[in-house]
């Protein structure tokens, strides 16, 4: 099954251009365009469990089942339905990329589920349940899964350049971290929680407010991407390849099976981390939403992702991916085992969280860049490329570990006997302890109660404790997923290869910067036909001179190429004085050694290349002998 896309209009172009990635490239469509999806994902992930048990009381529906059990069903489903928009994905056929047409279909839906999650209508408990699994499913397995899926294939898909993809990989992370380092964990409790209280039509408001803003930048996310490892196979008569195959692949990597692995802790022990973090900012540190507790362990612990974004990626590029995340993981547990000295203080927490955030940096700034080169490697060993199926996957475990995670803290919460705040007057059969009465936006009055030791100890294990287990258990894993290594190598080989398929069918192989600029050149020349159509359209229309008209538009394109030629030459000046400048201090530096010293230098670089040669050569041999096998069977399928 192929899935043709017209979109062919120059409206649905995109405005990148370039074959390498530049600034405005990186900054709208991996910084700005995802903040409106990711901001308002990680504001339900943080806080929908929060409005369904605390504001719409749905915590002992089924007698407490419903909010355990739900979450781990729709994740099923959404698991079920990823499988199906990864094919859908590597067999999506347009002129703009197999991923940034799906991001397109993605953006409105998002907005309208987003908002429907909230309207839960007060009636009877099976309308609620229905009304609930329905939405939920709706936002979660169809449209956030089809962005989420999209959005997640830009970075591998973006370019081969390992530098170019780990800014980009970077970039994507900021945004996830800005999101919901800054608004969602510190704007989020400090001004809206406290002013939306308990109340279900300020949360409507509120939320409708973040799911509005979703449509406009998925769109700019959409405008500014560019799928170039697509187009690098546009002139060439690609064989289709049977989805077993790719699932055969998949599940015979040792690097993917690993960093699947890996993922699975990782979201689990992120999930009931995030969970926690509201109910251990209103129980046990401070009181219900005071707008203070939450804020403060949220900046002190957040600073160290702010700070990380200049320093992780030169530290991944000078000790290696695989190297830098291991030793972050390592802070990672050392930094939960602190908090869990004196969980009830709030300076040996923060110091703690602080520690914490160090160790995860590698883990939030370059995943997509090792993820990238896990699945280049997977293409060196089988010839082809098997992105929507691996990003299934990688959606999958994501989204089954949050589901799992969800259903394991509600399950847990309330079968240890969570009070939820209750609006009005206190029934007679809670007794529980006063903590705090709050006055919410729309004049009703709640009244929020002081949990018992099992909830406060089980919410502690929940912010605090699992992540301490989950991180040693990631630290081990990483060590063993190393695609880096060689992954250079590689790369030459699948330009090798592409260069005798080119040859194969008769065509001739250039750069694919190259091909690039020519398809960028067709697709100029074809919009600038199309708009010399409109405009005649339009001058006939409304009485204007068309050749006046034309000239204007003339002039506005060669000033706005003028300009680019500018800005190439300032930043090629810049980068050729960058150059220069590490050349002189390398030089420097050698220079300032004895002769002894560079002896000793040269040996050990020497002895250091010999093993990656040695290396390379038993990864070669055994990767061939895996290429040649699906290779046969890619025949045996086609004969079929």
């Amino acid at each position: 099954m192929e899935v043709k896309m017209t979109l062919g209009n120059r409206i649905f172009n995109s405005k990148v251009k370039s074959y390498n990635v530049k600034g405005k490239e990186a900054w709208l469509g991996y910084l700005v365009g995802p903040a409106g999806a990711l901001l308002l994902n990680a504001i339900l992930g943080s806080y929908l469990n929060q409005f369904y048990l605390d504001v719409a009381g749905l915590g002992y529906l089924w007698g407490g089942l419903f909010l355990g059990l739900f979450p781990i069903i729709s994740k099923i489903i959404d698991a079920v339905v990823d499988v199906g928009y990864g094919y859908l994905i590597d067999h999506t056929k347009s002129k703009q990329g197999k991923a940034r047409p799906w991001l397109l279909i993605s953006a409105p839906l998002m907005t309208l589920f987003g908002i429907l999650l909230f309207i839960i209508p007060q009636t009877n408990e099976i309308v609620q349940s229905i009304w609930v699994m329905l939405s939920y499913n709706l936002f979660y397995s169809f449209a956030y899964s089809i962005y989420s899926m999209a959005h997640n294939m830009m970075v591998p898909l973006s370019t081969r350049n390992v530098t170019q993809r780990g800014k980009l990989s970077v970039f994507t992370q900021i945004a996830t971290i800005c999101t919901s380092g800054i608004i969602v964990a510190l704007v989020f409790p400090f001004v809206v929680l406290p002013m939306i209280g308990v109340s279900s039509t300020a949360w409507i408001v509120a939320m409708s407010i973040f799911s509005c803003l979703v449509l406009p930048l998925t769109l700019i996310e959409y405008l500014y991407t560019k799928e170039r490892i697509t187009e690098e196979n546009e002139n060439i008569e690609e064989t289709k390849i049977p989805y077993k195959l790719q699932l055969k692949a998949i599940f015979s990597d040792k690097y993917i099976i690993l960093l699947m692995i890996y993922f699975v802790f990782y979201s689990f022990g992120s999930q009931t981390k995030n969970l926690g973090l509201v109910y251990y900012s209103n129980y046990i540190l401070g009181t219900y939403s005071d707008g203070i507790t939450q804020t403060m362990i949220s900046v002190i612990g957040g600073v160290p992702m702010g700070i990380g974004i200049f320093a992780v990626w030169p530290l991944a590029k000078k000790f290696g991916k695989r190297n830098t995340t291991f030793v972050g993981f390592l802070l990672y547990a050392l930094g939960g085992i602190i908090c869990m000295l004196n969980p009830y203080n709030m300076v040996v927490v923060l110091i703690g969280q602080f520690i914490k955030n160090i160790g995860g940096l590698p883990c939030a700034y370059v995943f997509m860049a090792l993820f990238s080169d896990c699945l280049d490697s997977l293409e060196w060993k089988t010839g082809f490329r098997s992105d929507g199926s691996a990003m299934a996957l990688y959606n999958i475990i994501s989204t089954s570990a949050v589901g799992i995670g969800t259903g394991f803290f509600n399950l847990m919460i309330t079968n240890l006997g969570y009070v939820e705040p209750v609006t009005g007057k206190v029934p007679s059969d809670i007794t529980n302890e006063i903590q705090k009465t709050i006055e919410n936006i729309d004049g009703t009055v709640s009244t929020v109660f002081i949990q018992n030791d099992n909830v406060n100890n089980f919410i502690i294990c929940a912010f605090l404790g699992i992540e301490i287990f989950t991180g040693i258990i990631c630290a081990i894993l990483i060590l063993f997923i190393n695609p880096e290594k060689t992954i250079h190598f590689k790369q030459e080989e699948l330009v090798e290869r592409e260069k005798e398929t080119f040859k194969e069918q008769g065509k001739e192989w250039q750069p694919a910067e190259i091909r690039n600029a020519i398809l960028v050149e067709k697709q100029d020349k074809e919009a600038e036909e199309i708009y010399k159509k409109e405009l005649k359209e339009k001058c006939v229309a409304k009485g204007l001179d068309y050749e006046k008209e034309y000239a204007i538009h003339l002039h506005m394109l060669e000033k706005k190429a003028n300009k680019e030629k500018e800005k190439e030459r300032l930043q090629k000046e810049k980068n050729e004085a960058k150059a220069l400048k590490a050349k002189e201090k390398k030089e420097a530096k050698w220079s300032a050694l004895s002769d002894g010293e560079k002896d000793k230098y040269l040996a050990k670089v020497k002895l250091k290349e010999e093993k990656l040669g040695e290396y390379w050569l038993k990864e070669q041999a055994k990767g061939h002998e895996i290429y040649k096998d699906y290779q046969e069977a890619l025949k045996v399928s086609e004969a079929l």
